[in-house]
C-alpha cells in the first residue's frame, strides 16, 4: 500500500467537493438514501460522506455541489457548504469545475470525493494529493485498490446478475491509467485461485488542479465515457495522463452505494468498523 502521507497534504493545499445529484438513473435520489450505522442510527449517504470528507479536512474545506433543493436544505440543516451548480452536469468532474465557477480559487488542488463513497479512508486522499502535487505530468490522481477475496466476489457476483457495480481500473508500471471499466477487468481465468490479486478496484475520489477542471469542462463527452458511463475516459481518451496511486487490499471494503442492493454490504461495513 502506499505509505500514508497525512504530514505531506495539509488541509490548506486542497478542498473538497462531493457532487450529488437527485436524479441518479440507477437509484434516484440516492443521496437521501439511508444508511444504518453501528449505533442504529440511520444517516443519509451524503450525510456520511460530508462525515468522510470532514475527517480529511476542516468543514469550511468541504462543499457539497448539487442542483437539488432537496439535497441542498438537508446538507444546510446538518451544517455542510453547499455550492449549486447547473441541472445540465454531467457527471460530478464537470459538476466540480462548476462548482469552482462560483467559488473561485479555493485551493491549489481539487478533490472530488463521490457522493456515493462514504467508506473511503482519509489516508487515500492524502496520498492523491501528495502524489499530484509532485507530478506535473499528471492532470489527475485517483485511487487503485487491489480487491480482497471478498471485493472481487462482489464485483464479479454483481457482473454475473447484469447489475452495474464497482468500477476497475488496469495501468501500467509508470501507474498511468490504461484503462477503467464498469466490467471486471483484466479478464481472470476462473482456475486462477489467486485471481483477486490482478485486479483493482477503482474508488471514486480524485484529485486534480484547476486548471485541469477548466479544461475537462471544454471538451466535448468522449465515445468511451458515453459507453461505459465514466466521466475519467474523457481525460483519457484526450491523451492526458492520469495517475494511478496503488493500495493493497483495506481492512475493510470500500463498497460504493451504486444499487439499492449495496445497501446491506455497506452497512455491515459501518457495523464492522464502529461507525455510529
Amino acid at each position: 500500500m502506499a505509505a500514508a502521507q497525512s504530514n505531506a497534504a495539509r488541509s490548506s493545499d486542497f478542498a473538497i467537493i462531493i457532487p450529488a445529484r437527485f436524479a441518479s438513473q440507477r437509484y434516484p435520489g440516492k443521496p437521501l438514501a439511508e444508511l444504518r450505522g453501528a449505533t442504529g442510527e440511520s444517516r443519509s449517504l451524503i450525510r456520511r460522506s460530508w462525515e468522510a470528507a470532514v475527517a480529511i479536512a476542516a468543514p469550511d474545506r468541504v462543499w457539497v455541489a448539487t442542483d437539488d433543493a432537496r439535497i441542498a436544505a438537508h446538507v444546510e440543516a446538518f451544517g455542510g457548504q453547499v455550492v449549486m451548480t447547473a441541472e445540465s452536469c454531467r457527471n460530478g468532474t464537470e459538476r466540480c469545475a462548476a462548482a469552482l465557477e462560483v467559488l473561485g480559487e479555493i485551493a491549489p488542488i481539487i478533490v472530488n470525493l463521490q457522493g456515493d463513497a462514504p467508506l473511503t479512508p482519509d489516508f487515500v486522499v492524502a496520498d492523491l494529493v501528495a502524489a499530484l502535487a509532485a507530478d506535473a505530468d499528471a492532470v489527475m490522481t485517483t485511487p487503485g485498490v487491489r480487491c480482497s477475496p471478498t471485493l472481487y466476489h462482489h464485483l464479479v457476483t454483481d457482473q454475473a446478475q447484469g447489475r452495474v457495480g464497482g468500477t476497475t481500473v488496469v495501468f501500467g508500471a509508470d501507474r498511468r491509467a490504461l484503462y477503467f471499466s464498469k466490467r471486471v477487468v483484466p479478464h481472470v481465468p476462473e482456475a486462477l485461485a489467486d485471481g483477486h490479486r490482478h485486479v483493482h478496484l477503482h474508488l471514486g475520489v480524485y484529485a486534480y488542479r484547476p486548471a485541469a477542471l477548466r479544461s475537462y469542462a471544454a471538451m466535448a463527452p468522449s465515445a468511451l465515457e458515453q459507453l461505459e458511463g465514466l466521466e475519467q475516459l474523457r481525460f483519457l481518451e484526450s491523451g492526458e495522463i492520469i495517475r494511478v496511486v496503488p493500495f493493497a487490499p483495506l481492512e475493510w471494503d470500500c463498497i460504493e452505494l451504486n444499487n439499492p442492493q449495496d445497501v446491506p454490504a455497506i452497512e455491515a461495513v459501518l457495523l464492522q468498523r464502529g461507525i455510529g
